[in-house]
């Protein structure tokens, strides 16, 4: 099929314009928000009815002339992701902070679990002395944020009455007020989210993408907080029962679109929102989060920041034959640093020291490669 077969679309057909090929440093290639991170080709995917209609890798060079010969519709929504995905990241202030969250390099944000029930850590920290020292422990081991929640979404996972998970998270924020660290607080609950930024949080992160409570876009627009949104299928108790998708790599980017439109009508700048393609959550273990993954470059075409969360995950066990989650640190150092190559700008990790470790080599080799392009 070639471009020109495309003029008998629907009007609901859409584009995906897929960075492939990366590299660090040189003048070659597709610009990105991502300093010093450039792509040798697009992949050019059109979709309809929910259908893959035709596809074509393009080199970079090339790239141009190929959109220009789009129907109007697909190329203006071509020519949207290009730009979003060039467009340097402004800096995201934090509420209450002097200084912002800046995207010069890969941000870690270390997992604090204040519950008794978290797939990996689960009771380790419920005590809130016990928290507030991990969490001062994993600022020391390099932590650019602590994630803060107090009801696990693991699979299968049960509710937790709002109240409770608000008692668990509060005083920790508190504690943590003088450390000098963007606190952010993980939860679906709009009064937990209230309570939290009382208390001093600087981030919200949902995930259920402010969907799960009514009340949590309206919170969230009437603070100055980023919001982290997630995509997820189904609720914790029943997303790994059977999850569904046509193509998971462009469902999941539809579903963030759709969401960074409802945030944008409610008052939330897309400047404030950071995307998580939700890693695990509602996913096929192997296919779906690798598919992600290995697809994580199209999420830099909606022009916001991208976290990964992919520690200790079931997918590494699944791949490695590791069953303890907590003996899965290669593997996911292996997935965060697979991801900081691919654009991922914030690596959310329960092991802080390792992951500062790696990202340390990794952005020292980007360095060097960048300074040797400019030569």
């Amino acid at each position: 099929m070639t471009v020109f077969d495309l003029e008998n679309i629907s009007d609901g057909a859409r584009v995906y314009l897929v960075p492939v090929g990366s590299v660090w440093g040189g003048v070659e290639g597709m610009r990105t928000a991502v300093p010093g991170l450039r792509f040798l080709a697009a992949k050019i995917v059109v979709r309809d009815g929910g259908d893959l209609i035709w596809q074509r890798h393009v080199p970079a060079g090339e790239l141009e002339g190929v959109l220009e010969a789009l129907p109007e519709s697909l190329r203006a929504q071509a020519h949207v992701q290009k730009a979003a995905l060039e467009a340097p990241r402004p800096n995201i202030a934090l509420p209450g902070r002097d200084m912002p969250l800046a995207f010069t390099k890969p941000r870690i944000m270390g997992v604090l679990n204040v519950t008794p029930d978290s797939f990996s850590d689960g009771g380790q920290y419920l005590d809130a002395d016990a928290a507030v020292r991990r969490a001062r422990q994993m600022i020391a081991e390099g932590a650019d944020i602590i994630d803060i929640g107090g009801e696990s979404t693991r699979p299968g996972a049960k509710p937790v009455w709002e109240g409770e998970e608000a008692e668990r998270v509060v005083p920790v924020i508190e504690a943590l007020q003088s450390d000098g660290v963007p606190l952010s607080i993980d939860t679906r609950h709009s009064f937990v989210m209230e309570k939290a930024l009382t208390a001093g949080a600087h981030i919200i992160n949902d995930v259920s993408a402010l969907e799960y409570d009514g009340d949590s876009i309206g919170v969230a627009a009437g603070s100055n907080a980023p919001v982290v949104l997630m995509h997820s299928q189904g609720t914790p108790e029943t997303m790994q029962d059977n999850p569904r998708y046509s193509h998971v790599l462009y469902d999941v980017y539809d579903y963030l679109v759709s969401r960074i439109q409802a945030c944008e009508l409610a008052g939330i700048d897309r400047a404030r929102l950071i995307m998580d393609p939700g890693i695990g959550f509602g996913k096929r273990v192997v296919q779906d989060n690798l598919a992600l993954i290995s697809g994580l470059p199209l999420f830099l075409t909606l022009g916001c920041p991208i976290l990964l969360g992919v520690s200790r995950k079931r997918f590494i066990g699944a791949i490695t034959g590791e069953e303890e989650a907590s003996r899965r640190t290669p593997g996911s150092l292996t997935a965060a640093l697979r991801g900081v190559e691919l654009g991922a700008q914030i690596i959310r990790v329960h092991d802080v020291a390792e992951t500062s470790q790696a990202l340390k080599l990794v952005q020292a080799f980007h360095d060097a490669a960048i300074m040797d392009g400019q030569l």
